[in-house]
């Protein structure tokens, strides 16, 4: 009978575009000393089985793959096509040299074009001296596998642009999204491990809000859940952990989870 799966889950970043701290602000959470209030762009890196696969790769991909030490990852998945999901996509290029090797990357066909548009030296047909070196995989919402890794998108809106989360086994992960249909939210019920982004306290048009995320996690009845994409406008980590109810918690950079 074949093993159980081992999956780590490491939090590359839990920031909003802007990161925390925010250039020139001076809020008590910029200038806060505590290491939890210190927030890169989102991402996640999801280990199973050795494979390794990053969600989303923001402008700060290198210093995060340089601080989890990672030598190698199997393929990045994107949820979306904002910069501050896409903008370190040139930077796989070191996975290129080092490993002489082409870098899988699964998106929707939106997100290719926004890549195209954005890094337009990637995508052509005489390839560019130095441009990183990526295999495309279109996806779209349904079930796709990876190296026998199953993987189920589950849709949500950010404002008026449809995202991708994304469900692998009892791990759901969920950032910019403002609202997720009742035909979405079934691929998420009984996760053993949730995230779930939240920008701020107040209402966002197109983040939820801690409220928002926090009625959501007990629609969704995870064993635990994360919140991530985290603004300045938060507040304290310290405080707002404090506040919340004992199965949630609010992520932060370099967590690292097992499931």
């Amino acid at each position: 009978m074949a093993g159980k799966t081992q999956m780590t889950i490491t939090f590359l970043g839990t920031g909003t575009s802007t990161g925390v701290p925010v250039v020139a602000c001076n809020c008590e959470v910029c200038r806060s000393t505590d290491e939890h209030d210190t927030r890169l762009r989102t991402s996640v890196m999801v280990d199973v089985d050795g494979q390794k696969f990053i969600i989303d790769c923001g402008p700060d991909f290198r210093y995060q793959m340089i601080r989890e030490k990672v030598e190698d990852i199997s393929a990045i998945i994107f949820t979306h096509g904002h910069r501050d999901h896409i903008a370190g996509i040139d930077d796989v290029r070191a996975f290129n040299y080092v490993l002489n090797k082409t870098v899988d990357i699964y998106a929707s066909q939106e997100v290719i074009n926004s890549i195209n548009k954005e890094f337009p030296y990637i995508l052509t047909e005489k390839r560019f001296f130095g441009a990183p070196q990526l295999n495309f995989n279109v996806i779209e919402n349904k079930t796709f596998a990876i190296n026998g890794i199953n993987i189920q998108p589950v849709e949500v809106m950010h404002h008026k642009l449809s995202v991708f989360g994304f469900r692998i086994g009892g791990f759901t992960y969920i950032t910019d999204a403002s609202y997720i249909s009742e035909t979405e939210k079934p691929k998420a019920i009984g996760s053993d491990i949730l995230v779930i982004n939240a920008l701020r306290k107040s209402k966002h048009i197109s983040h939820f809000s801690l409220e928002e995320a926090l009625e959501l996690i007990k629609e969704l009845k995870p064993g635990r859940a994360y919140i991530t994409h985290l603004s300045h406008f938060i507040g304290l980590h310290k405080d707002i952990q404090e506040s919340l109810p004992p199965n949630v918690f609010l992520a932060f950079d370099g967590l690292k989870l097992e499931l």
